[in-house]
């Protein structure tokens, strides 16, 4: 699977078969300050309905959406959502979320949303996670000492950090600094990587991508 890091918590994944998924497409208006998205998709997945992560009509390809949890079909892609919380106040504050996991050929991305707690009560359903897309900014979701409890919790083995302060996202939250400083275990690359099942590191990995948009 291609993973290319578009802005804020939208990614472009292009599983194996060649189907193409947008995640929690960003609508740019003020504090959200990436281009808008131009790739096409074959499906859009919106982990919950606010304006930084729901512009569906803006992803061009006339994709099919899932907003939902429970079992969905992607192509060649099982994707599974998990119910979760905007806060750490079961959802009070700002609403539900949800967490979805996408096989691709024996490989398991985690696509966390705008998770706002450290999810141990779904982490059993969840399973092993192999890659997870992880907010780490604080504020809206859990901070970078939450994505690590979180990180750690679902095994990961490689951690891209997303939803964070940079040039062109002016929200109260951290840069990636605060989740990446001191640690020996962080690699950094272009706007995509490239992973395989049979690919992984052996040990635990921090990978910050470049925002392509």
């Amino acid at each position: 699977m291609r993973i290319k890091w578009l802005g804020h918590s939208a990614f472009l994944l292009t599983a194996s078969d060649g189907t193409r998924i947008v995640t929690d497409p960003y609508r740019p208006d003020g504090e959200i300050a990436y281009g808008r998205i131009t790739e096409r998709a074959d499906f859009v997945t919106v982990s919950h309905n606010h304006f930084d992560h729901n512009d569906v009509a803006g992803v061009p390809g006339s994709p099919r959406v899932i907003r939902s949890s429970g079992s969905h079909k992607a192509g060649g892609v099982s994707i599974s959502g998990f119910d979760s919380f905007h806060d750490d106040v079961a959802g009070i504050r700002r609403g539900k979320n949800i967490i979805f996991v996408f096989e691709d050929g024996g490989l398991r991305v985690a696509h966390l949303g705008d998770l706002g707690h450290v999810p141990t009560e779904q982490a059993g359903a969840i399973g092993r996670v192999d890659v997870a897309l992880i907010p780490i900014g604080g504020y809206f979701t859990i901070d970078p000492a939450g994505a690590q409890r979180t990180a750690e919790l679902l095994q990961a083995r490689v951690v891209v950090p997303m939803h964070y302060k940079t040039a062109k996202c002016s929200l109260p939250i951290v840069g990636v600094e605060e989740f990446t400083h001191g640690r020996a275990n962080v690699k950094r690359f272009g706007t995509e990587v490239e992973v395989s099942a049979d690919g992984l590191p052996t040990g635990p990995e921090i990978w910050v991508l470049k925002y392509a948009l």
